[in-house]
């Protein structure tokens, strides 16, 4: 989302911008808040320790009514599918505020996979005034379900901005010891218990497999996800078990990096913009483009099917080059300007990948 607050804070005499958020995964929010320069206004601190989805839902919900309530905006701007921005826009319908929702349109099918990120987002598009698809195929998911095509604006995904910005920067550094790094984030909800120890077991014979690779996990903070990653993948010399990365660190692994295994749906946009083939690991993508350019193939979380994937890349230079291509589906960096010119009733041209808008 910095990327939007920047664009529309260059237009002072349009936009009066106003930031909240609801201070979750602090130590990361930190981080990111530090890189782009951005300072909350309202920080409403809803983490509570283990917390479920509900208690999260209601504290957001009762915490945003009072934000609307006061501040009474024409516009509330969520991006994604997290339960706080479901909740948010939610708050926001309730109060007959207008919502923006942030890469709209994406779908697996499957209210299941990614639980609950599917209904969330499903749910934030049906109440939102203006959708900002991210692709093609993803405004017409939108068109499919009854949307108002007036609703809908293809922009492309703001986490290519992001991206774009940051890559201006200093160059990546060398991989460590010039050996081949394989970059993994594992995190996500309906992988815990069997399917993520079924993706550390082929994490764990993929390292003793291949002992001149170095593999890097930033473990994410979830102890449902932390117990399982130590107790299968500790103690392994070529597999680094590190804290979460900044912003800057990730972007510069990616750029370094020889592939990369996730399940995270942001990394499944940026690092085709390195040429890094992705393996997913789920079962679905609600970023298809991916899989269809090539650049990406889903593995699930079988660990035959895990380990034979990453194998090949390791093993087979064509297999690699087949899927290490510099071409990325899901923006070019404009979405940003794109969002800022549909609020505030500019020309715009719609985002085409792999060409000139039209």
């Amino acid at each position: 989302m910095a990327p939007v607050i920047e664009a529309l804070r260059r237009r002072p005499a349009v936009f009066s911008v106003r930031v909240c958020t609801t201070g979750q995964h602090r130590e990361m929010l930190d981080q990111v808040q530090e890189i782009f320069g951005l300072v909350p206004d309202l920080d409403l601190s809803l983490m509570r320790h283990d917390q479920t989805l509900n208690g999260l839902a209601a504290g957001a919900l009762a915490a945003m009514d009072e934000v609307l309530a006061q501040s009474a905006p024409d516009w509330l701007l969520v991006q994604g599918d997290t339960t706080t921005a479901m909740t948010a826009a939610l708050a926001a319908f309730h109060r007959g505020v207008r919502v923006g929702h942030v890469e709209a349109g994406l779908r697996t099918g499957d209210l299941r996979h990614p639980f609950p990120e599917e209904a969330n987002r499903r749910v934030i598009d049906l109440l939102a005034d203006a959708l900002f698809a991210p692709t093609e195929r993803a405004a017409a998911a939108l068109r499919a379900e009854g949307c108002d095509e007036r609703r809908i604006h293809v922009v492309g995904n703001t986490v290519v901005d992001a991206l774009e910005r940051l890559a201006c920067g200093p160059a990546a550094a060398a991989a460590e010891g010039n050996r081949p790094e394989v970059l993994i984030t594992v995190h996500r909800r309906e992988s815990f218990g069997a399917p993520l120890r079924g993706i550390f077991t082929a994490l764990r014979r993929l390292a003793e497999s291949f002992p001149d690779v170095l593999w890097i996990y930033p473990v994410h903070r979830n102890p449902n996800v932390q117990g399982p990653a130590f107790e299968i993948l500790g103690g392994l010399p070529n597999l680094e078990l590190r804290e979460p990365l900044d912003y800057r660190q990730l972007v510069g692994l990616l750029a370094r990096c020889r592939f990369v295994l996730t399940d995270s749906g942001g990394i499944q946009e940026e690092a085709p913009a390195f040429g890094k083939p992705v393996l997913v690991l789920r079962e679905t993508t609600e970023r298809p483009e991916g899989v269809d350019a090539g650049v990406a193939r889903l593995t699930g979380t079988d660990p035959e099917r895990i380990f034979a994937e990453a194998s090949r890349l390791l093993d087979s230079r064509q297999a690699y080059l087949e899927m290490a291509k510099a071409v990325n589906p899901y923006g070019d960096g404009r979405a940003a300007e794109r969002i800022a010119a549909v609020l505030a009733g500019e020309a715009w041209e719609p985002f085409r990948p792999g060409g000139a808008a039209a």
